[in-house]
């Protein structure tokens, strides 16, 4: 976008990020949030500051207040601030490849939240808060050091989309049967041998479950009062994609 060419303080760009909303500066080599953003405050709908050397994300990131957009992949995040949780206006949430080994309690507070991706970190839990967020659409999770969901996962009632691949899961908590909306569930390279008897029966909209990598035979899903009580349909149609 050639934004990178041009000093931080160019008024000019400034003045372009308050009239559009958007503020992109991927690639750009930055080890710090340049602080004209917060300057702009209510003005910022969408950051992007994918593919820098960030390392820390500021408590001013509360000034924000009308963000909707905050994609921060490929930094050198360690930790993200209890403020986050302040953007009550944020629908898309981006923070893979960092550095997390935890997600604060307070992103309970983002009502708004549709998408959060945290892949490619070292998250080794999930807040149990995780499941006040009823707007969650898509939970991309994969490539960390998981071993557990949290039951409250299953007060996501709007999620459609559970990517988990490459953790150390183990089992699936019977909450996740509350996930009506639930149509694509990515579990490969995990630890289930298991997973809760009435998935199919009562995750109606559930079109897509990948299970490749993990200790559960085909038998076991045969054999299975999963199948037995998906139905006809949706126990063909989710076998193949399976295993």
């Amino acid at each position: 976008m050639g934004l990178c060419n041009s000093t931080i303080g160019d008024s000019e760009r400034v003045n372009r990020w308050r009239l559009t909303g958007i503020v992109a500066l991927r690639d750009c080599k930055l080890k710090i949030f340049p602080n004209q953003v917060f300057e702009l405050e209510a003005s910022v709908r969408t950051l992007d500051l994918t593919n820098n050397k960030i390392d820390d994300v500021p408590k001013e990131i509360d000034k924000l207040i009308n963000i909707q957009r905050l994609i921060l992949a490929d930094n050198h995040i360690e930790r993200l601030p209890v403020n986050l949780g302040k953007l009550e206006s944020l629908k898309m949430l981006t923070l893979d490849g960092n550095r997390l080994t935890s997600l604060p309690d307070e992103l309970a507070f983002l009502r708004k939240l549709e998408q959060l991706s945290v892949s490619r970190n070292l998250l080794t839990s999930l807040p149990e808060t995780i499941g006040r967020l009823r707007y969650l659409k898509l939970l991309n999770i994969s490539h960390n050091k998981l071993e557990s969901l949290p039951d409250s996962i299953g007060g996501c009632f709007s999620l459609e989309e559970l990517q988990a691949n490459d953790n150390s899961i183990k089992h699936l908590p019977l909450s996740i049967c509350n996930l009506n909306c639930l149509k694509s569930l990515c579990m490969d390279n995990n630890n289930v041998s298991q997973i809760p008897q009435n998935l199919l029966k009562d995750c109606k909209a559930l079109q897509s479950i990948s299970l490749h990598g993990n200790p559960i035979s085909m038998d076991q899903w045969k054999d299975s009062k999963i199948l037995k009580k998906g139905g006809k349909k949706s126990s063909t149609s989710l076998l193949t994609q399976m295993l």
